[in-house]
C-alpha cells in the first residue's frame, strides 16, 4: 500500500509539472502572437514584412533597417491599421497622401484602424475614444492630449499662431471636413481622385473622412521662420502634405528617427516635407 501511494504521488507530480509547462507555453505564445488580421496581411502581401512580435506592446516598433523605404513604412503601419489597402485603390491614394501619422507610437495617442472614416457616426465613434485637450490660449482648439502637450512646449519657445484662430484649424468633425471639400471642389473631383487622375487637390483639401484633422493629430498654423519650424520639429510636429503650407502633423518622433520608418524628405519651394514612401 505504501508503494502504491508513493507511485500515485509521483504520477500526480509529473502531471502537475506537465500541465504547468503547457500552460506557461500557451501564455508565452499568446503574448507574442500578432493580430490575426496583421498576420494574414503579412502572409498575403509580400511587400509587407511581418513585424517582429517581440516589439509589440509598449515597446516602439522599429522596422528592419535592411528593408527599403516602402517596406519599412508598410511594416510599421501594419501594427496600426487592420488591412494595408491594395495598390492604387482610393484608400491607397489617401494613405500615400496622409498616412505619415500612422508611424506615431506615443503612449496616449490613438489612431483609427482604417484609412478612411466613412461618415459622421464613424468619425464621432473614433473621436469618442481619444483623450483630448485644449491648445493653450484657445477656447475651442482641441487636439489629442499628447499632441497638445508637445505643441504647447513648442509655442512656449517661439511665437506660433493658429492660421485662422478658429476651431477649424484643429480637430474637425466629418461635417467640417465635408464643408471644406465642397468649398474647393466640384461634383466630379472625388471620382477623379478615386480614379487616380487628380492628386494635386489633396495638397489643398482632404476628401470627406480622410483628413488628419479628424484624428486630432493635425493643426493649421502661421509659420514663417526657421526658428518656428525648428521648435515644432523638436517637439514632434512636421509638415507632411506637400503644398499645404499651414498644415502640421504630429508624428511624435525626432527628425532623425523619421527615416527609420521609411519616411522621405522632400524640399518643395524651400519647404521641407516628410512624406510616405509609397
Amino acid at each position: 500500500m505504501k508503494l502504491i501511494m508513493q507511485i500515485a504521488a509521483f504520477v500526480t507530480i509529473i502531471i502537475f509539472v506537465s500541465v504547468t509547462l503547457v500552460f506557461a507555453h500557451k501564455i508565452s505564445q499568446d503574448k507574442f502572437t500578432l493580430n490575426p488580421q496583421i498576420s494574414q496581411e503579412c502572409r498575403n502581401n509580400s511587400s509587407v514584412p511581418c513585424p517582429n512580435p517581440t516589439t509589440l506592446g509598449n515597446t516602439p516598433f522599429i522596422p528592419d533597417q535592411q528593408l527599403d523605404n516602402q517596406q519599412r513604412f508598410l511594416s510599421t503601419i501594419a501594427n496600426k491599421i487592420s488591412t494595408i489597402p491594395p495598390f492604387d485603390t482610393f484608400e491607397y491614394i489617401i494613405l500615400r497622401a496622409y498616412g505619415t501619422a500612422f508611424i506615431n507610437q506615443e503612449q496616449g495617442i490613438t489612431l483609427p484602424q482604417k484609412v478612411i472614416l466613412d461618415n459622421e457616426s464613424e468619425t464621432q465613434s473614433f473621436q469618442d475614444t481619444i483623450s483630448m485637450a485644449l491648445v493653450d490660449g484657445t477656447q475651442e482648439c482641441y487636439l489629442q492630449k499628447t499632441a497638445v502637450e508637445a505643441l504647447n512646449k513648442a509655442r512656449m519657445l517661439a511665437n506660433i499662431s493658429l492660421k485662422s484662430g478658429y476651431s477649424g484649424d484643429c480637430l474637425r468633425s466629418f461635417a467640417t471636413n465635408l464643408r471644406f471639400w465642397n468649398k474647393y471642389t466640384n461634383s466630379e473631383t472625388l471620382a477623379q481622385v478615386k480614379a487616380g487622375k487628380e492628386t494635386k487637390i489633396l495638397g489643398l483639401v482632404a476628401p470627406p473622412g480622410t483628413s488628419q484633422h479628424l484624428w486630432g493629430l493635425a493643426i493649421d498654423l502661421q509659420v514663417s521662420t526657421p526658428a518656428q519650424r525648428q521648435v515644432l520639429n523638436q517637439n514632434g510636429w512636421f509638415q507632411t502634405i506637400i503644398n499645404d503650407l499651414p498644415h502640421w502633423t504630429y508624428l511624435g518622433w525626432s527628425e532623425d528617427d523619421l527615416p527609420k520608418f521609411g519616411l522621405q524628405q522632400k524640399i518643395v519651394q524651400g519647404i521641407k516635407y516628410w512624406v510616405a514612401p509609397i
